[in-house]
């Protein structure tokens, strides 16, 4: 099914723009704006809203660079349990070293480090060492006296003034880190505490995409993000305060409502008597909603983002990474809509070459994995394992043989590259399979192209397959996983395990 666009990044970027400018000059030019969600490479809000930017905040930061100073927070608690940020596999502390890469390439230098909640975590020590000899500014804040309820205590020397002050240059400071709970927000108002101390009237708003406060709290773009948190159980709810304030009906999520009255009993605490704001709604300079120029195609993106959050918690469940009510949260989210989860297109055909290998392999043993893809084309392309290679390499293989017009008896890879790979793995390296995974392919094949012409014609079209949608059988390997990853596919799968060994290197 050809994807219509739904978005426009141009309008949104412009839009944001300007709304950040303007929340600039309501204060005394000083603005500490907390950055939710991905800075970079947010897939999640691309693949809701067809047409948004993957890069969207990124390119708005670099049209604002001469104003803005870059924070970035990362909490103890995350560096010492070795947190991983799930799209790309890596944890949050290696989500911050590449962050900050990623801003240099764009021509964005990060001011510093704050590693919030900081209690002298042995982990989070090495991570301040290695950044600091790599000339990387790192402060610490440690958790806020008093807080959430001792406001006295909260806004006092002993509570927010605890922290060391960090010097900014740039009207705009913006606060951003990896994943939920890093403590950009108490670092934002700690900054405010030290300011006001200082005679400065700064001031504080937040930048977060989802949920989008002017749409309906049951649109399913707002229902998507509440599938995407509900292993941390955040929920949208329309914001009483902002109802009580003004008498219109907006959308926000859960922790944000919980947090405003004591947020605001800080800020007028810290100001002299000016909350800011009389809603959390308020604090808010989302302006994606006016950017959304097709609602259908909208609504039909963020149906199916729900379904394949569907199907990674139920192999997160079954793998010991998420609860059970988890994975019941989100089906009642497709129930709500009247969908079943095979109205992912590509499930079904999965699952049918899944059958057809089994039936085509009867007595052999072993468990018969199946998959598809979806090209944007809307064709559906599907693979299966083989004592040669997974279900992940055969798919892909058959996906780029389709879209450079290779008839199916040419081979991409002879017999003497996969008879060598397959020695380097049993004879050399030890171990058990001969079957190739996704990435392992992939080597095999730009090996093959340097005398194979098909072959490197395949390999252009890999490019190709970004943004496809992939169903599989069962779960992946780290070595199909991987390759996934890099190609870029929306990837999904049943939650069956690919072999009976426990251990899946």
């Amino acid at each position: 099914m050809i994807q219509r666009i739904g978005f426009d990044s141009e309008k949104y970027l412009m839009e944001q723009k300007t709304e950040i400018i303007e929340r600039i000059k309501r204060f005394d030019n000083k603005l500490y704006l907390e950055f939710g969600g991905k800075l970079f490479y947010d897939y999640h809000a691309a693949r809701v809203l067809p047409g948004y930017e993957p890069n969207a905040k990124i390119k708005l930061l670099s049209e604002l660079k001469d104003r803005a100073d870059i924070l970035l927070c990362i909490y103890a608690g995350d560096i010492e349990r070795k947190k991983i940020r799930a799209d790309f596999g890596i944890t949050y502390d290696s989500d911050s070293l590449k962050l900050i890469d990623d801003l240099r390439a764009w021509g964005l230098n990060v001011l510093g480090v704050n590693i919030t909640r900081f209690e002298d975590q042995p982990a989070a020590i090495l991570f301040k060492n290695k950044l600091e000899r790599r000339g990387i500014r790192v402060y610490t804040h440690r958790y806020t006296r008093g807080y959430p309820t001792d406001v006295e205590l909260i806004v006092s020397d002993g509570g927010y003034g605890a922290n060391k002050y960090i010097e900014t240059e740039k009207p705009l400071v913006i606060v951003t880190g990896p994943g939920p709970g890093s403590g950009k927000l108490a670092t934002c108002l700690s900054q405010l505490y030290h300011d006001y101390k200082n005679g400065i009237k700064s001031g504080y708003a937040k930048f977060e995409t989802f949920p989008i406060w002017n749409f309906p709290l049951k649109h399913p773009v707002n229902v998507a993000y509440e599938a995407a948190t509900a292993d941390i159980k955040d929920f949208n709810l329309i914001d009483p305060f902002h109802m009580e304030a003004y008498g219109k009906a907006v959308v926000n999520y859960n922790r944000d409502v919980e947090i405003f009255p004591v947020l605001k009993r800080i800020l007028e605490k810290i100001t002299g008597g000016d909350p800011f704001y009389k809603s959390p709604t308020d604090m808010g300079v989302n302006r994606a909603g006016f950017a959304i120029i097709d609602d259908e195609a909208v609504r039909e993106a963020a149906m199916q983002e729900i379904i394949r959050r569907y199907f990674r918690y139920r192999c997160e469940y079954v793998m010991g990474f998420t609860e059970k009510e988890t994975v019941q949260r989100v089906e009642l989210f497709i129930k709500d809509f009247n969908l079943e989860p095979e109205y992912r297109r590509v499930v079904i055909p999965a699952r049918n070459a899944g059958i057809k290998a089994q039936d085509e392999n009867k007595g052999n043993e072993g468990i018969f994995c199946g998959a598809a893809i979806e090209l944007k084309d809307g064709t559906i392309i599907t693979g299966n394992n083989s004592p040669l290679m997974h279900a992940a390499a055969s798919l892909i293989i058959n996906a780029i043989k389709y879209l450079a017009g290779i008839p199916d008896q040419i081979k991409l890879l002879p017999q003497y590259i996969t008879e060598s790979v397959s020695n380097l793995k049993t004879a050399i390296l030890n171990e058990k399979t001969v079957s190739l995974d996704l990435e392992e392919t992939l080597i095999a094949l730009s090996i093959s192209a340097m005398t194979n012409p098909a072959a490197q014609l395949a390999i252009e079209r890999l490019k190709d397959l970004r943004d496809c949608e992939v169903h599989m059988t069962h779960i992946p390997t780290p070595g199909d996983e991987a390759g996934l990853r890099r190609l870029g596919v929306n990837l999904t799968s049943d939650p069956n395990f690919s072999t009976k060994n426990l251990f899946i290197a």
